[in-house]
């Protein structure tokens, strides 16, 4: 029986006054990670209690201020997410911001349950560590927002990821649901936006998660923009991008490990297909953004 109605949660299910999409750890069933997704009209404002967790501000469109304790904090953001990245704020727990946009935007909240006090930092879009993974049709670009950069954070660990119409991505599949000397347990939710396709209309996407040694699940499901898929075990992927239609998913990842790595292994019996890609070129529609100078 599909586990589809428990991990898959629905774009506008959790919608409530400007939030589009707002998935705390208990809606998700677990401890540590959550995505609120923020909309603003131009001159709106929001005011948001971080409570025990952290977070990033993460422009999706559009840009704003973040007030914390009389400071302001502009973060330039950018037009959408198939064109640029993105600067952004992380806001520690315990705190109260204040999210205003001139012109209107949304703006993703990534957070997790924090065990440390760390200061607000803004990070320049400078920050952003970018690459391009695998190759031929399991080509996708990778932007890390918290996760092998210099960010400092608790638990949060922030990535996102754009895949051209048509290809395999988080592939192959891999899991993160146990503490050893190659992987940390880490809760995992996929945010997704999928790109209107000819003439501005919707497309979809599939995402596949299995069973680990971890536990059993099973969801095969498509996704649409808004959507997001909760992963708390289990090898997870492909995510797979229907011809036409760009795929793009936020990723956030926390776990009770200290030292916020993320470490994965893949299933064995689709590792092989990473040798496949030293004899195959990148996708030519990659890079969607321009990358970052490697250091």
């Amino acid at each position: 029986m599909s586990d589809n109605d428990t991990y898959v949660i629905r774009a506008g299910s959790t919608a409530h006054g400007r939030f589009e999409t707002d998935v705390d750890a208990a809606r998700a069933g677990w401890e540590w990670s959550s995505i609120r997704v923020l909309s603003l009209p131009a001159g709106g404002t929001e005011t948001v209690t971080t409570g025990e967790e952290e977070i990033l501000v993460l422009p999706l469109a559009g840009g704003c201020t973040v007030e914390i304790d009389g400071v302001a904090h502009v973060v330039e953001g950018r037009p959408e997410v198939w064109t640029a990245i993105t600067d952004y704020l992380y806001v520690p727990r315990r705190t109260t911001a204040v999210i205003s946009s001139a012109r209107g935007g949304r703006f993703a909240l990534p957070g997790a349950k924090a065990t440390r006090d760390l200061p607000v930092r803004y990070c320049p879009a400078s920050d952003v560590v970018t690459g391009l993974r695998g190759t031929g049709n399991c080509s996708r670009q990778v932007n890390n927002y918290a996760l092998g950069n210099a960010v400092e954070t608790s638990h949060l660990l922030v990535c996102e990821v754009l895949t051209p119409g048509g290809n395999w991505s988080s592939y192959p599949p891999h899991k993160h649901d146990e503490h050893t000397d190659v992987e940390r347990v880490l809760e995992e939710i996929y945010y997704y936006e999928v790109r209107p396709g000819r003439g501005g209309t919707g497309g979809m996407a599939l995402q596949r998660i299995y069973p680990s040694p971890a536990g059993d699940i099973d969801v095969c499901t498509e996704v649409h923009s808004g959507d997001v898929v909760v992963m708390p075990f289990g090898y997870h992927g492909p995510s797979v991008a229907a011809p036409g239609h760009d795929l793009y998913y936020l990723n956030v990842m926390a776990g009770p490990a200290e030292d916020s790595t993320w470490l994965m292994t893949d299933d064995p019996h689709y590792t092989w297909i990473r040798d496949t890609w030293r004899d195959a070129d990148v996708d030519p529609r990659l890079p969607m953004t321009p990358l970052n100078p490697q250091e």
